[in-house]
């Protein structure tokens, strides 16, 4: 017992006595302040990572909004008018949405094929009805369209990933690079003394936190963002059929 109980008094002891120097602070700030400049410079990276991050996350939250809620306005005028040329007048308020996208790309082909000058009038009667030449083509037109908005939506949301995966093995390696600080020092003084162990150790540790910090919110959102394109590109495949019943309907 008291073999074993030896560790323990003397690491209490050194926690109530003066074995630790004074003036040693455990602030992170102090801790930071004091690190390797190694360490520094990994602290550095990993908070550039998580800057970039934050802006990704807080733009994309924000086109994203943008865009849901023009697409809501886009789709209520689009259901609502009796001529695809009255849609085509407020998409350039409308620009956000990527259903304008769709609708542009499919509204250009149609015309294109119809050759009316003025645009198309549907779904209303008309006297001498136009006949489209291939509604596959119009579909074709539509997915093209469809990638192209999923590609803008999806921008810059890898880095999330990148940041996720990245962030965590940098954090370890200033863990690593301060746990070798920490018995670097015991061998240089040849004490085991917690005012001597205890800075490498910690500062090993805000390497570890400070990765974590950066990772954990880039894990969360990368998969929250994401399933906000796969919603997006699910609407977009849904007003693509639905245009298509419409040129179908009173173009072929």
């Amino acid at each position: 017992m008291r073999t074993l109980g030896g560790p323990f008094f003397a690491l209490l002891q050194q926690a109530e006595g003066g074995a630790v120097p004074e003036g040693t602070s455990t602030s992170i700030v102090r801790l930071i302040a004091d690190s390797s400049p190694i360490s520094k410079f990994i602290l550095l990276v990993l908070a550039i990572f998580s800057i970039v991050s934050w802006s990704v996350i807080l733009y994309k939250l924000w086109t994203f909004r943008r865009a849901a809620r023009q697409s809501a306005s886009f789709l209520d005028v689009f259901r609502r008018s009796n001529k695809f040329s009255e849609v085509q007048a407020v998409c350039r308020s409308l620009n956000d949405s990527p259903l304008v996208g769709l609708f542009q790309s499919g509204y250009t082909e149609l015309t294109a094929q119809l050759r009316q000058p003025g645009g198309v009038d549907a779904p209303g009667p008309v006297a001498a009805r136009p006949v489209l030449r291939s509604l596959t083509a119009v579909d074709r037109a539509l997915m093209r369209a469809s990638l192209v908005e999923v590609n803008k939506l999806e921008k810059r949301i890898p880095f999330l990933a990148t940041t996720a995966s990245i962030a965590p093995f940098v954090g370890l390696f200033g863990t690593v690079w301060g746990i070798m600080a920490a018995f670097q020092g015991i061998g240089q003084t040849g004490s085991t003394n917690l005012g001597v162990v205890a800075p490498g150790i910690a500062e090993a540790l805000v390497a570890t936190a400070a990765g974590l910090f950066a990772a954990i919110p880039a894990v969360y959102f990368y998969n929250s963002l994401s399933n906000g394109v796969k919603l997006f590109a699910s609407e977009m495949d849904d007003f693509a059929m639905e245009f298509l019943n419409i040129v179908e309907r009173n173009f072929t």
